[in-house]
């Protein structure tokens, strides 16, 4: 599954990597996600703002499918149709499947799939750190990402496991 989040940025980022998302109103930078079904990290990209869904989404599944090559179906949501669908299947032979809501929905409804992105975007919410961009660098905002997510991961290995007895 694939999706963004704008963040806010601090007063520390400097302008030539902040930009504004003009859907949601936020002067910070966009954080693009890919996660598997179980809602674990595979892949993030840090960009400004303005930057959009579908230009971030090109490099970040071509990155995404060079490290797993068994990777052929991606959720993702209505902000990346177009184009983005066709360059998927012919450069990268992956399956980019949108999820939609239906036309006569009407205030909160649970996208199939779609929690799955949105659960992770929680957890990085709940940890301290990425709430609000605060990294002078990309590669620095990249790396807390990663890191509030190892320790999503690690807690979940760590977790004991009823028996089976």
């Amino acid at each position: 599954m694939i999706d963004s989040q704008s963040v806010r940025a601090d007063a520390v980022v400097g302008y030539d990597s902040r930009g504004f998302d003009g859907g949601k109103l936020i002067n910070g930078r966009k954080r693009h996600v890919v996660v598997d079904t179980l809602g674990l990290l595979l892949a993030v990209m840090v960009t400004a703002a303005d930057v959009g869904d579908r230009a971030a989404a090109q490099v970040l599944l071509t990155q995404v499918t060079a490290a797993h090559h068994l990777l052929a179906l991606v959720w993702a949501g209505g902000g990346y149709t177009g184009s983005l669908v066709e360059y998927c299947l012919a450069a990268l032979a992956l399956v980019l499947a949108i999820v939609r809501g239906s036309d006569d929905m009407h205030g909160f409804v649970v996208l199939p799939k779609r929690w799955i992105v949105e659960r992770c975007f929680a957890h990085l919410m709940r940890s301290r750190r990425p709430v609000r961009d605060f990294e002078r660098s990309i590669a620095s905002a990249e790396a807390m990402v990663y890191w509030s997510m190892t320790m999503l991961m690690t807690r979940r290995v760590a977790r004991p496991r009823p028996s089976r007895a």
